[in-house]
């Protein structure tokens, strides 16, 4: 018995002569196959699993990040991607600057974050004996990684340098 005994087949015969024309191939990323060869920020070990790189995305980046007990990731951002995260196991603080305040948002496993482009943060992990893991998918294909002096600093967008242009 095959996976596709379930197909008539006429189905199969159609399925098979449209693979080249419409059909892609999925690809599998082993949670043990995971490369460090992305962009690292001090404090945390980021692990690429699906990119333009590892699997040919063209929108798309996804990976793991772990971030040490008792450490702190140094200050950083993502430039134009918009970054999603799930809380794996741990209880990872996300800092970012409001004003002249830090904003420290606490989290336990199971809770989502939205990091927006360009916006200058930092991870954190309080515990003094547990490993905070996170699953992170961003919008662009390649892990983008700027890393800051601190939460204030200067962060170059596209298109600040037309905002007094007049168009």
């Amino acid at each position: 018995m095959t996976d596709d005994t379930w197909t008539s087949e006429p189905a199969r015969g159609a399925r098979t002569a449209g693979t080249a024309a419409w059909h892609g191939r999925i690809e599998h990323v082993r949670g043990g196959e995971l490369g460090s060869y992305t962009a690292q920020t001090s404090g945390m070990r980021r692990f690429e699993a699906i990119s333009g790189t590892t699997v040919g995305s063209a929108r798309l980046w996804m990976g793991r990040t772990h971030v040490g007990p008792a450490t702190n990731s140094g200050d950083h951002h993502h430039g134009e991607a918009e970054t999603a995260i799930y809380i794996v196991s741990g209880h990872p603080v996300f800092v970012f600057a409001e004003g002249d305040r830090e904003v420290r948002v606490k989290t336990e496993p199971g809770d989502y974050i939205f990091v927006p482009p360009y916006v200058p943060h930092r991870e954190e992990n309080p515990s003094a004996d547990e490993e905070a893991v996170v699953v992170i998918a961003r919008s662009t294909q390649e892990g983008i990684v700027v890393n800051l002096p601190s939460l204030w600093a200067e962060v170059e967008r596209p298109g600040d340098h037309d905002a007094g242009a007049g168009t």
